[in-house]
């Protein structure tokens, strides 16, 4: 059996360096939220997937200490990790367990508090995590450097410039000013990017998402019991997954990650959508910036721009509201934050509040078709979650 799945209850914390409170806090700011906007009490919480990485956190058990300060001791409970894109894997742990009868009612959260470790630590655990051991300790590459990996290649075959990459930093900065939820609601100029120091050439200070404290949450609720919640459902329309090798030499090119293309093709055909089009049957879109270039790449594993011509968008400021496709109208990881476990969330919680019209308005898009995509990177392609999210309920 196989049934339809809406989010009924979404919940957002400040995204920021959060030391004003514990990591069983945090969860709550965003975990009330959602129960309260969904009409419900946490003892109707059936099952809940928890989404956390937290190699460099002070609580090792976060899921279960911050379910039993939020009173939802009792439900079901795993802890999912798959790397950045844990959040999309923990909303798709929920949906399945819906879908399937498990349950009616399914919470999602996602929690990160990475700024319980220094910087060189965080960076460190991601580089040996990520990627096979030998890469990080033969040649020295971090998070950063991988994706420098992709920039240089990118730029060299293609003729993308620094410049270009400083405009997704713009824009994305230019959101989070109007996002009151955003890490760095600052806007900046491709003057200002291109001057900041290098972290991996040809990426800068401002090509790189920071190192964030949050927590997201989404309550999820089988058609039955939507109906009852709410007027206005956002429907997971579909999830499309997908993985990559660890080993980067393995990879045909640094020019794209295959396992977002994948990931993209796969929730397409089960929408009945063609990557030829896509563009005309999306509003807006959440995509995967840890790093400038990554978002340009989105653009073409999408299927939203040829390859090769993705830096085009960027320039000519389609992805801006108003555009071809706006993108990251949150203000993306880049400048909202990227907390690992809770970002695939956040993106559901933005473009669920997108899609029923109630963002700050300079940041609104405009609804047209009723549809928004989220599209979620673990690691450096090594997991692929692209999701689509709807206004119209998915036909089984």
């Amino acid at each position: 059996m196989t049934r339809n799945v809406a989010i009924v209850g979404t919940g957002h914390s400040k995204f920021g360096n959060r030391h004003d409170v514990n990591m069983p806090e945090l969860a709550w700011e965003a975990i009330k939220q959602a129960i309260d906007e969904a009409g419900i009490e946490q003892k109707d919480v059936e099952f809940v997937s928890f989404s956390n990485v937290g190699g460099w956190s002070s609580e090792g058990l976060a899921s279960v200490v911050s379910l039993e300060y939020a009173g939802l001791t009792g439900a079901g409970l795993y802890r999912v990790e798959a790397a950045c894109s844990s959040g999309s894997a923990a909303i798709k742990a929920a949906h399945d367990a819906i879908a399937s009868g498990e349950a009616d009612i399914a919470m999602a959260i996602g929690l990160e508090k990475m700024n319980e470790s220094p910087t060189p630590t965080v960076i460190e655990f991601i580089g040996r995590a990520g990627n096979f051991f030998w890469e990080f300790q033969n040649f020295g590459l971090t998070f950063p450097g991988y994706y420098a990996l992709y920039a240089t290649a990118y730029m060299a075959k293609h003729g993308a410039t620094e410049e270009d990459l400083c405009k997704v930093a713009v824009k994305n900065h230019y959101y989070a000013s109007l996002n009151p939820k955003a890490h760095f609601p600052i806007p900046i100029t491709v003057e200002k990017c291109m001057k900041s120091r290098y972290i991996a050439w040809p990426l800068k200070l401002y090509d790189c998402s920071p190192i964030t404290d949050g927590a997201a949450a989404v309550v999820l609720a089988s058609e039955e019991v939507a109906k009852k919640l709410t007027d206005s459902p956002v429907w997971i329309e579909s999830i499309g997954v997908s993985s990559g090798t660890s080993n980067l030499s393995r990879r045909d090119d640094f020019l794209h990650l295959e396992a977002g293309t994948l990931a993209a093709d796969r929730a397409y055909k089960k929408a009945g959508l063609s990557r030829d089009d896509i563009v005309k049957h999306v509003d807006v879109a959440e995509v995967h910036d840890c790093f400038t270039i990554a978002e340009i790449l989105a653009y073409e594993d999408l299927g939203f721009a040829k390859r090769g011509e993705g830096y085009k968008l960027i320039r000519d400021q389609e992805t801006y509201k108003g555009g071809k496709i706006p993108v990251n109208l949150s203000g993306g990881l880049k400048a909202k934050g990227h907390p690992l476990g809770a970002t695939g969330i956040s993106m559901a919680v933005d473009l669920s509040r997108q899609l029923q019209g109630r963002v700050e308005k300079e940041r609104q898009a405009d609804i047209k078709v009723g549809r928004a995509l989220a599209h979620n990177i673990g690691g450096t392609g090594h997991y692929a979650y692209v999701t689509l999210y709807s206004l119209s309920k998915p036909r089984r």
